[in-house]
């Protein structure tokens, strides 16, 4: 079985900055893409930012440079750094793998951007 664990999120002042991390373990072959979604309540989960099997990251249109994604192969680990934070993405953060042809959530983490 595959899980999940998402930590880092929180608490934060508009234009601060927060560093998730998801972790995967359990049977896992081949990952083709492992990112970040998020969602509001009432909205549809968008993504957030993803990187494929091949290395390429892939960005929502809302971040605009704001966010970097990143991936530690070998730990089976995706990391989201987020800066310059509006109150705007206040929301849950779900971690998001694709595994073979199976896609895995997270439990979710919240980030609050607020004074």
């Amino acid at each position: 079985q595959v899980q999940l664990v998402e930590s880092g999120g929180g608490l934060v002042q508009p234009g601060g900055s927060l560093r998730l991390s998801c972790a995967a373990s359990g049977s896992i072959s081949g990952i083709n893409a492992m990112g970040w979604y998020r969602q509001v309540p009432g909205k549809v989960r968008e993504l957030v930012a993803e990187v494929t099997r091949t290395g390429r990251a892939i960005y929502g249109d809302f971040v605009k440079g704001r966010f970097t994604v990143s991936r530690e192969s070998a730990k089976n680990t995706v990391y989201l750094q987020m800066n310059s934070l509006k109150p705007e993405d206040t929301a849950v953060y779900y971690c998001h793998m694709v595994e073979q042809f199976t896609p895995y959530w997270g439990k979710g983490t919240l980030v609050t951007v607020s004074t």
